[in-house]
């Protein structure tokens, strides 16, 4: 795999309301957003108002854009259908309103507190893997254990892409490395389509699904997400070079109660060693990077 650091623009939070002369179509886009994630919660219209507080009638009303809600009743409704804080952003500019949640860059100072914890998550985490991840499963950071453990089982060659996905899908990529790839990929593709059915307005997350499923030798069922279950409690991933395997479980961290759209959407996936052979061959890579330095 190949790693960098991905840095994205901040959006500030307003409370003023947007220019409405701007926006012509919001009531369109905001009923449209509503009934995508009333389907994608199985939610009928009277379930959404019964939890939002709201009478089915003005629900009704704000969905055919024949009521302009208030800033406080978007939010219930985002409440009410757990909706993810990019999300909440994108129902409120709908309905004419400016976006509550930032979107702050990982390398800006105000996040230098939340940085240097991850940094030292991934620092404790050698000689094992660990990285950092978007939604969309592109890798943002990673230790320097899960570049030698990449470079050893890809001998030497660079990854083509920056997104985890796109490299155990892509033949000319990790995939060949991993001696289980079908019980992982599958299991990535059952967290993808759960992501897809989960946020029916993420585009993006759609395309890479598409796109993944496109590549050769991926079942035909996978796109009806016919998936086998994974055989154990914890799944485990197996790379291979020449006679050598190594095998890792992993863990998610998560921050908790973020209220930046970048700190909800990220995750440290930190790999542990399966087996003494594993932890001795990450051991020695690691001493051997160390003698070479």
């Amino acid at each position: 795999m190949t790693w960098q650091v991905m840095v994205r623009p901040r959006t500030a939070p307003y409370a003023r309301r947007v220019n409405r002369a701007a926006t012509p179509l919001r009531d369109v886009r905001l009923g449209a957003l509503l009934r995508e994630w009333r389907a994608a919660r199985r939610l009928s219209q009277m379930d959404l108002a019964l939890d939002a507080g709201v009478s089915p009638r003005h629900l009704s009303c704000v969905e055919t854009g024949k009521a302009q809600p208030s800033r406080e009743m978007v939010a219930r409704l985002a409440d009410a259908l757990d909706m993810p804080l990019r999300e909440r952003n994108a129902l409120l500019v709908a309905a004419g309103f400016a976006p509550r949640y930032p979107e702050t860059a990982l390398a800006t100072p105000e996040l230098s507190q939340v940085r240097r914890a991850i940094e030292f998550i991934l620092a404790q985490q050698e000689p094992y893997p660990a990285f950092v991840l978007n939604r969309h499963w592109d890798v943002l950071m990673a230790n320097d254990a899960a570049l030698r453990v990449n470079a050893f089982v890809m001998n030497g060659r660079a990854s083509a892409h920056t997104n985890m996905i796109r490299q155990i899908f892509d033949p000319a990529d990790l995939r060949g490395a991993v001696d289980n790839w079908e019980e992982v990929a599958g299991d990535l593709i059952r967290h993808l389509h759960g992501e897809v059915a989960a946020a029916p307005s993420d585009t993006a997350a759609r395309e890479l699904l598409d796109e993944v499923l496109a590549y050769p030798g991926v079942p035909a069922r996978w796109r009806l997400r016919d998936v086998e279950s994974a055989p154990t409690p914890l799944l485990t991933t197996v790379l291979r070079r020449d006679e050598h395997r190594l095998r890792f479980f992993s863990t998610i961290t998560t921050f908790g109660t973020p209220h930046d759209v970048t700190l909800e959407e990220l995750r440290i996936e930190c790999c542990f060693p399966v087996d003494d052979a594993t932890a001795a061959l990450c051991r020695q890579l690691a001493s051997r990077a160390k003698g070479e330095g």
